[in-house]
């Protein structure tokens, strides 16, 4: 079985942002699987997706704080600036951390670890909205 839709994200300022919520309600096709995978592609070159703490907002002001010292903005090196100082660094935070994660079904949900949850990362000041296509595919229940 093979469902397909699109989720827009609201807007996020720069940071990394916990969307499993939104993702799951915007799926209520979920429910409909006993087993399978659910894989989250982001269609933007400037934000990405991954999956790490969800309890404590400490790592997520952590993981922005790194990345944001690992590429800076205004290096000497960069030519495509055009479109703004936060724009490279972006493209570069994006090919680090990846735009897709495939995540397992478990009886009608994610089967994500106790403390795990799905991060918008957002590498743009004002990335705007932002487009994740959602493919689940399974057994049904």
């Amino acid at each position: 079985m093979w469902y397909q839709q699109t989720i827009t994200l609201k807007p996020r300022a720069r940071g990394f942002h916990l969307i499993t919520r939104e993702v799951v309600e915007a799926l209520p096709e979920l429910g409909r699987y006993r087993v399978g995978l659910l894989h989250l592609f982001i269609q933007h070159t400037s934000a990405s997706l991954a999956v790490n703490e969800n309890a404590d907002p400490d790592v997520r002001g952590d993981l922005e704080r790194h990345f944001n010292v690992m590429v800076p903005q205004d290096a000497p090196h960069y030519e495509h600036t055009l479109e703004g100082p936060d724009d490279m660094p972006a493209h570069i935070k994006s090919v680090l951390i990846g735009p897709s994660l495939s995540l397992p079904l478990h009886d009608g949900t994610l089967a994500l670890g106790t403390w795990q949850g799905i991060y918008l990362c957002e590498h743009r000041d004002h990335g705007g909205a932002r487009r994740i296509v959602a493919t689940l595919q399974g057994e049904a229940g």
